[in-house]
């Protein structure tokens, strides 16, 4: 299954309804269950994570593994599960975005589709060029590299 890259651009109306890329789309629905995406603030950028029923239920076990009642722990889930919020597809493949995380990422009229694999990013076009260029700087700065897996097809 082709992974979730790229960047797109689309129109966000005034009762909050964007399209989601096709590519997208395409992806999510073939695995089959819930038509739609969950969403969530970052808690880290001005932007909006997304992602499918999988991977949320993946950081609902992750937090499970944190202690209990931790500070930690509790944070975490309020920001990323109390603040989720299951999103399904209309027929013409758009959603309707919260005000809440519209605010959180500071759309106004449009909405930046960032591809990061498996999991994807809604961000301010402008926003995320600003944040695109410093992480490309600070990449160049400290001289990343990142060693690949070896694939299935790779004998060594």
């Amino acid at each position: 299954m082709p992974l979730l890259v790229g960047q797109h651009t689309n129109k966000i109306d005034r009762k909050g309804r964007v399209s989601v890329p096709k590519q997208f789309r395409d992806f999510y629905q073939a695995k089959g269950g819930f038509s739609g995406i969950y969403v969530y603030p970052s808690p880290k950028l001005a932007a909006v994570e997304g992602c499918d029923e999988q991977f949320m239920e993946r950081v609902s076990a992750s937090l499970d593994d944190l202690a209990l009642f931790s500070e930690e722990q509790n944070d975490l889930a309020a920001v990323i599960l109390g603040s989720a919020h299951a999103l399904p597809f209309d027929p013409e493949g758009r959603i309707v975005l919260p005000a809440s995380l519209i605010d959180h990422a500071g759309l106004d009229g449009e909405a930046r589709f960032v591809g990061l694999g498996n999991t994807f990013q809604i961000w301010n076009p402008e926003q995320y060029e600003k944040r695109h260029a410093e992480a490309f700087d600070r990449l160049r700065e400290r001289g990343a590299t990142l060693p690949l897996r070896r694939g299935p097809e790779t004998s060594r």
